[in-house]
C-alpha cells in the first residue's frame, strides 16, 4: 500500500460509465453506473473499488470540511463574519431550510457514499470476494461497513431528534441497505432512530471482527480503518444513545486501566506529548481516523469546503484562510479556567486592535490548497468519552474519570490537576469534561453532538437566540431533493 493515497482519482475511476466525476447533483439518491461484473473482476480493481469509499466519505461536501464545520459553527464558539449563505450563515444561524446548501448537500454526499459501500458490498458477494480470497475480502467489506456506519451516525446528528428524545422512538433517516444503480428505487420511509442505531452498531460490531489489528504503515493506520477505530467509534456511538455502561465496555478494549493511558491491543494508540503535534503530524497514534489531504489535483477539500479557509483570517490578518467565522469572544475562549499558558491557546491568534480586536481558531495551518488532514476521531476523544462514561453511569466523583481528564487537560496544561476534592458532586465532574471537550476540540465539528445528545439547549450568540430542543430548527429539515423524489418520507 503505498504511503499517500489519491483518494479523489480511485473515486472517479469508481464513477467510470455512463455517470463522471462532474454530474450534476440532480438526486439525493445516489445513481451510480457501477453494474458490470468488471469491476470486481481483478484483485487492483476490487482494490480501487474500497479506496474509492474513502474518496466518497472525504469529499469536501461531507467529511473533507464541511460536516465538521456544521458541527461547530451551530454552536457557540463562532460568529460569522461574511454573511454567505454558500459557506454556511444560515447553518451558523439556525434558520436552514430544506433547500439550504448545507442540507441538501450534505444528504447528497452522505447517501451518495452509502450507496457507493451498498454497491460496493454487493459487488464483493457477486463474485469480488472470489477475485481477492475469503480473508481480504472480509477486511474490505469490514471497511465499507465502518463507512457505512459512521455515515448513517452523522446523518442522524443533523436530520433527526436525538436518541434521548423519546428513546430512539422519532423518526430517523431512509435505511438503505442495497447498492441502487438505476432509477425507480426511491421511496422508502425513514426508519426510527433506534432503528438506524441499531444498523449503525451492527456495521460497526461487524467491522471490528473482520476488521485487521493493524496496517505496515503509520498513514494507513491513520487514514484506513483497523479494529480500534470501530472500537473507538462506538464509544461516540454510544455515547450519543446514552448507554454509558456500552461506552465503557468498548473504552476498557482500548484504553489502559491506568496512566499513562495507551491501547493495550492493535494499534498503539495513545496521547500524543504535545497537542501540537497532532495537528503538524497527521499520522501520529493519537489519530485514529483522519481524512489524508493532498495537493494533488482533485485530492484536496476544493472551494470554499476547507477548515481553515474558514477558520483562519486572510493573510492580511496572519492568517491562510478567508477568515469566514471568527471566535466567539462570549464562548470557550472566555473560560477562565482554560488558563492562558494552555498549549491549545496557540491555535488562537488575535488580529486588530482596540474595538476592532477578532480572535481566530489557526489549528489548522496550511495554506491553499488546504492540505491538513481533516480529523474524524482522535485518542483524546476515547479517553474524555470513557470519563464521562463512568460519571453519568455511577452518579460519582469516579478517580478514573478523574484521571483521564487530566490525562487531557495536563497534556496541554501541567498546572492545572484536578482530584476527586475538586468537585462538590457527579454533576461538577461531568460539566468539567463537558468543558474539557469544548476546549480540545474546537474546530473539529463535535459541538453539535454533544449538545444534541444531552438535548441541550443550544446557546445564544451575537444576534442569534439561544435554540431549546423543543423548537423549530433545533435539528435540520430534510433536504428538498429527497422530499422531491422519495413519496414515502416525511419532513422535520
Amino acid at each position: 500500500m503505498k504511503k499517500k493515497i489519491n483518494y479523489s482519482v480511485l473515486f472517479c475511476l469508481f464513477l467510470l460509465g455512463v455517470s463522471s466525476c462532474n454530474r450534476d447533483l440532480l438526486s439525493p439518491i445516489p445513481q451510480t453506473s457501477v453494474s458490470d461484473a468488471s469491476a470486481f473482476s481483478t484483485t487492483t480493481r476490487v482494490q480501487t473499488q474500497l479506496l474509492s469509499l474513502y474518496g466518497a466519505m472525504k469529499d469536501g461536501n461531507f467529511y473533507g470540511g464541511r460536516y465538521a464545520i456544521y458541527g461547530d459553527i451551530r454552536g457557540e464558539e463562532f460568529m460569522n463574519e461574511t454573511s454567505n449563505l454558500v459557506t454556511g450563515s444560515d447553518v451558523w444561524g439556525l434558520n436552514a431550510t430544506n433547500s439550504a446548501t448545507a442540507v441538501v448537500n450534505l444528504w447528497y454526499f452522505a447517501y451518495l457514499t452509502i450507496n457507493k459501500c451498498n454497491i460496493f458490498i454487493d459487488g464483493m458477494a457477486a463474485g469480488g470476494s472470489t477475485v481477492v480470497g475469503a480473508e481480504t475480502a472480509a477486511k474490505y467489506i469490514a471497511e465499507a461497513k465502518l463507512i457505512r456506519g459512521l455515515t448513517y451516525y452523522s446523518l442522524l446528528q443533523y436530520y433527526a431528534r436525538p436518541y434521548a428524545d423519546g428513546n430512539g422512538s422519532k423518526p430517523g433517516v431512509p435505511l438503505r441497505l442495497n447498492g441502487i444503480k438505476g432509477v425507480g428505487q426511491s421511496n422508502l420511509a425513514r426508519s426510527t432512530v433506534a432503528e438506524v442505531y441499531t444498523q449503525i452498531l451492527k456495521d460497526l460490531n461487524e467491522a471490528e471482527t473482520a476488521l485487521p489489528s493493524t496496517y505496515t504503515t503509520a498513514a494507513d493506520n491513520t487514514t484506513r480503518a483497523h479494529k480500534n477505530t470501530a472500537i473507538a467509534l462506538k464509544t461516540r456511538v454510544y455515547l450519543s444513545m446514552q448507554n454509558y455502561a456500552s461506552v465503557i465496555t468498548e473504552a476498557n478494549k482500548i484504553v489502559s486501566a491506568t496512566a499513562p493511558f495507551k491501547a493495550p491491543t492493535g494499534v498503539a494508540n495513545q496521547l500524543q506529548a504535545d497537542i501540537a503535534t497532532v495537528f503538524t503530524n497527521f499520522t501520529t497514534t493519537e489519530s485514529i481516523f483522519s481524512m489524508p489531504m493532498t495537493s494533488t489535483t482533485g485530492d484536496f477539500p476544493g472551494t470554499q469546503n476547507q477548515l481553515a479557509y474558514y477558520y483562519s483570517p486572510n493573510a492580511a490578518n496572519g492568517g491562510v484562510g478567508n477568515g469566514e467565522y471568527s471566535l466567539n469572544p462570549k464562548g470557550i475562549i472566555a473560560e477562565p479556567t482554560w488558563t492562558a499558558t494552555d498549549k491549545r491557546r496557540t491555535f488562537v491568534k488575535q488580529s486588530g486592535t482596540g474595538t476592532t480586536v477578532k480572535n481566530w481558531l489557526v489549528k489548522y495551518k496550511a495554506p491553499s490548497p488546504f492540505t491538513d488532514y481533516v480529523p474524524v476521531i482522535r485518542y483524546s476523544e476515547v479517553l474524555l468519552n470513557l470519563a464521562e462514561a463512568k460519571v453519568r453511569s455511577t452518579n460519582t466523583v469516579d478517580t478514573q474519570a478523574v484521571a483521564l481528564l487530566n490525562a487531557v487537560r495536563n497534556r496541554s496544561d501541567a498546572a492545572t490537576t484536578f482530584t476527586a476534592a475538586s468537585f462538590a458532586a457527579s454533576t461538577g465532574l461531568a460539566n468539567a469534561i463537558l468543558l474539557e471537550r469544548r476546549i480540545e476540540f474546537l474546530g473539529e465539528g463535535l459541538r453539535n453532538n454533544d449538545l444534541m445528545r444531552l438535548l441541550q439547549t443550544i446557546p445564544a450568540k451575537g444576534t442569534v437566540p439561544a435554540k431549546a430542543p423543543t423548537e423549530p430548527n433545533y435539528i435540520w429539515p430534510i433536504s428538498s431533493s429527497e422530499l422531491a423524489l422519495n413519496n414515502l418520507v416525511t419532513d422535520n
